[in-house]
């Protein structure tokens, strides 16, 4: 490159070439792939409770390569025996009201009073235009994160609605086959209409904070009337005063929702995550609920409706991916926007259409 400093209008000026600028990866690094472990090999360090076997099986469950999808269920029939074990909660609420960072003083409360292995299932939300996710729920998990009978896993939702991962029920399978026997599903900040991760945990905790609406707010349905207890989070400083008074709000709505069906009326309770005061209730009232159900019968059939619920949906997921990996859909998919996007026919019955394309396939 020509630098003026160098002419000789500028007497005592020079600039130097520079030095060459080194390759960012060593061209002398030799990667060796790391062998892919077979179906047997990954239940078999499953068991054991190895968490990096563990961590690669969630990944190979979370592919959509279709030959890491038979391996993956493969893996998940051969630990389906030794799952069941585990008390299973989700954990939802507004963006902002503190979940992570409660999650962090309710593992290590649980870990505390009662042992035993705690896994965290964190959903990340998705970005709808890169398609990547930051994966940072960890970073406000300090403490978990350096315990010694603690695994957190952060997912992406990668698409999926209802604030859970599609894949997220089979690795609870997997968490329970390693030993964990208390799993924590952290969903992203969801509204009101967002309720899939109730159909794969035992108790529902909906974290709230005050200011988020008035008495209109509460009795809404949705993901309200779904809730097995609602705790108030941030309630220390100057905001207790405003807590209680949600917490009164919140629990004069419950009173406007039908009975649940596990016969539980579900607990409002004031906390403050940053400073981990009023955890221990927030245990105890979690153990109550599943010592309620567990005698009522409601515990079990409430599991078997679960994986009923997640028959039906898998029915619809494979339905779904046939459907667009079909040769024949594919070749006539863009056709298809261009007539509905010329105007030439509506999205329903260019969709139709597919349908009918599909199913005559079928039948031959």
């Amino acid at each position: 490159m020509d630098h003026p400093e160098n002419s000789s209008e500028y007497a005592g000026l020079q600039v130097n070439s520079g030095v060459k600028q080194p390759p960012i990866v060593n061209p002398y690094l030799k990667r060796n792939r790391r062998r892919e472990l077979s179906a047997a090999e990954l239940v078999e360090g499953i068991v054991k409770g190895d968490v990096t076997i563990l961590s690669q099986a969630v990944t190979l469950i979370e592919s959509v390569n279709p030959d890491h999808q038979a391996r993956a269920q493969e893996v998940i029939n051969k630990c389906l025996p030794y799952s069941g074990r585990s008390i299973r909660v989700g954990i939802s609420g507004v963006p902002g009201a503190g979940k992570s960072t409660s999650i962090d003083e309710f593992g290590m409360h649980v870990l505390r009073e009662k042992g035993g292995k705690l896994a965290v299932l964190a959903i990340d939300p998705s970005s709808e235009r890169t398609k990547g996710s930051i994966l940072g729920d960890k970073t406000r998990m300090e403490k978990l994160a350096q315990h010694p009978d603690s695994f957190i896993r952060p997912s992406p939702s990668a698409g999926s609605l209802g604030g859970v991962a599609r894949k997220t029920r089979e690795t609870i399978i997997l968490c329970e086959a390693a030993g964990f026997d208390k799993i924590f599903v952290e969903t992203v900040g969801v509204g009101q209409s967002e309720t899939a991760c109730h159909s794969m945990v035992d108790f529902f905790l909906l974290i709230q904070v005050a200011g988020t609406g008035d008495e209109l707010q509460g009795i809404k349905r949705g993901i309200m009337e779904i809730s097995d207890g609602i705790v108030i989070n941030k309630c220390d400083g100057d905001n207790v005063d405003r807590c209680q008074m949600a917490a009164t709000n919140f629990r004069n709505a419950l009173h406007f929702f039908p009975m649940p069906e596990s016969g539980w009326l579900p607990k409002v309770l004031c906390y403050s995550g940053f400073y981990g005061t009023g955890v221990k209730e927030i245990w105890d009232m979690i153990y109550q609920y599943i010592d309620f159900v567990k005698a009522n019968g409601y515990f079990d059939y409430r599991r078997n409706e679960q994986s009923k619920y997640w028959m039906y949906e898998s029915i619809n997921e494979h339905l779904r991916l046939n459907f667009y990996n079909n040769p024949r859909i594919k070749a006539q998919l863009s056709a298809a926007e261009q007539t509905v996007l010329a105007g030439h026919k509506t999205s329903f019955v260019a969709a139709q259409d597919l349908l009918d394309e599909y199913f005559a396939e079928l039948k031959k």
